[in-house]
């Protein structure tokens, strides 16, 4: 199939190629030919030749527009680079950067540093690092725009963003300098952000945010890094940030993951999804146990990365317990968090939403009635459930309902990389996840209400087989301004589902950490006869502001 799909491109670039030449000299004809030159590099970089190079070179010396100018000349170091005459390519890419520096063309400088970072990374250690800090400086300006609406350069965020920080983490890391573990830690954060930009095709964050490292003394933040030839894990302990590193390479870790999350069902092998989540808190955790005793550390949080995300990482192994019989657990796409205020335990109100019945082609969730009525038993609940829960009911009950700092929606729903398959169901309808964002930005913007401070969302689940279905979790998670995100990774059997919610609205009445409430939760489960298999609790994940 790959060769057929080359095929077919080549095919599509040769009658390019042809209709180019036809052309009358204009500057529109000039960018016809840069863009023509890139893509056929990019399908076969054996294909250029001579008569590229000499054509590159005329639009570099008579187009005027300095700009196709600095193009022209970086694809001509870029193709140097491809042939492997290093002193060219970097004498061609500094020219090209020297133009779009003086035309503030800060999309076209991160390529060239970035390009110019790699030629250099050998021979030149701090020249290099120099280079891949300029080009995230200069990505972090512009990438929203290239997201948004720059389609018309062919971009990819796979190929031209992703890279840029995974090559410069991978490089300053080979100096593990605190300083040098501060820069790898903030840019695996900038990527994080960058990817649900990309995801939402917008900026995420709308309220001030706090830094984690200011929240708690008692807590350790692990930043576990896929790089192509080594997952590295820093690991933020009090005022100190720990570094290991391991040669796998990217495809073991994703093998891993994959493996493991297939052993979370009941009828496989015990004893195989031990010794995989083993290896996990080997690479993961185990270094670090003694610094965490020493430090009383009693919360992990983890900004996990890339097919990470997809762990159920209460349910790795900590010797002879899990790990969340140890720790409260959190995640968090980033260093920043929205503010969280505590949960008043004695003013416990909640708008709930609930859906048991079978509508628009989803099966019934029985267990949803008994779960939302508990929650109504145990707490002040506006309760809508079934034909009373739809969009409109959901946004006036938000609004008539203004103390209330929990929203909980018992229904069917789904995360995804793709944002428009990221939704919950309603009775009538579906709600998206940039709806949501609408419905509680009226939380956060006006005086009278509360913000909702825990969205619990108790039937979703993430898109099976979707390598970046996480990323539709966390996008829910900041999108939606809640403070705290629980959901889960899977769907689950209702009656535990329900046993752990109930259990969740018990442990708010005694404590306002939401990390500690979910964790009494699933230890209950843990502790049950039914329920004690890690399928049924270890899917539920707290995403953002643990406390």
């Amino acid at each position: 199939m790959e060769q057929k799909d080359s095929s077919a491109a080549q095919n599509v670039l040769d009658r390019v190629e042809v209709e180019l030449r036809q052309l009358p000299a204009s500057q529109s004809k000039d960018e016809l030919q840069l863009r023509w030159i890139e893509q056929k590099q990019s399908l076969d970089p054996q294909s250029i030749g001579q008569s590229e190079l000499d054509l590159l070179s005329s639009i570099a010396s008579q187009n005027s527009n300095h700009r196709t100018q600095s193009y022209a000349l970086g694809t001509i170091g870029r193709i140097y680079q491809e042939k492997g005459d290093r002193l060219e390519a970097i004498k061609y890419n500094q020219q090209a950067l020297t133009l779009a520096r003086e035309n503030e063309a800060y999309d076209l400088s991160y390529r060239w540093q970035w390009q110019l970072g790699k030629l250099l990374r050998d021979s030149n250690y701090e020249e290099a690092v120099a280079y891949y800090k300029n080009a995230v400086v200069n990505l972090d300006r512009v990438r929203s725009d290239l997201i948004a609406f720059n389609a018309d350069t062919q971009f990819s965020f796979k190929s031209s963003i992703e890279p840029v920080y995974r090559e410069m983490v991978s490089l300053i890391l080979k100096q593990p300098t605190q300083e040098n573990l501060t820069l790898a830690r903030n840019t695996i954060e900038s990527l994080q952000m960058a990817e649900l930009e990309n995801y939402f095709r917008s900026a995420c964050l709308r309220a001030e945010p706090k830094q984690i490292d200011t929240i708690s003394s008692t807590t350790a933040t692990i930043y576990p890094i896929v790089l192509e030839k080594e997952l590295a894990v820093i690991t933020s302990i009090g005022k100190d940030l720990v570094y290991q590193s391991y040669p796998i390479e990217e495809g073991e870790v994703a093998q891993t993951v994959a493996d493991f999350i297939l052993e979370f069902n009941p009828a496989r092998s015990r004893r195989r999804r031990e010794a995989l989540g083993t290896q996990i808190y080997e690479w993961l955790i185990a270094p670090n146990e003694d610094k965490f005793t020493k430090q009383k550390i009693d919360t992990l949080v983890f900004v996990l990365d890339n097919d990470l995300r997809n762990l159920p990482i209460a349910a790795i192994n900590a010797g002879d317990k899990y790990l969340i019989e140890r720790y409260k657990i959190a995640l968090t796409p980033g260093l920043q968090l929205l503010p969280s205020r505590p949960i008043a335990k004695d003013k416990l109100e909640a708008v709930v939403g609930g859906l048991s019945e079978a509508r628009q082609g989803f099966a019934p969730l029985p267990g949803v009635k008994q779960e939302v009525e508990e929650i109504a038993s145990t707490i002040n609940t506006n309760l809508l459930l079934n034909s009373e829960f739809t969009n409109q009911e959901l946004k006036t009950a938000l609004a008539k309902t203004k103390k209330a700092p929990i929203l909980h929606l018992a229904t069917h729903g789904q995360f995804s990389s793709n944002p428009e398959e990221t939704f919950v169901v309603t009775w009538e309808d579906k709600l998206n996840v940039t709806e949501m964002e609408s419905l509680l930005k009226v939380r956060e913007e006006t005086p009278k209400l509360v913000p909702i401070e825990l969205l619990m969302l108790s039937a979703c689940k993430t898109a099976t087989g979707d390598a970046k279905a996480a990323l539709g979790l966390a996008g829910v998670a900041i999108k939606s301004g809640a403070r705290s995100t629980i959901a889960t990774l899977w769907s689950v059997n209702d009656e535990s589902t329900s046993m752990l919610v109930n259990e969740m609205y018990q442990q708010l009445k005694n404590t306002a950490s939401k990390g500690e409430v979910l964790r009494q939760a699933q230890l209950k489960l843990i502790k049950s006869e039914a329920y004690s298999h890690p399928y049924y609790w270890s899917p539920f994940v707290l995403v953002g502001n643990w406390n």
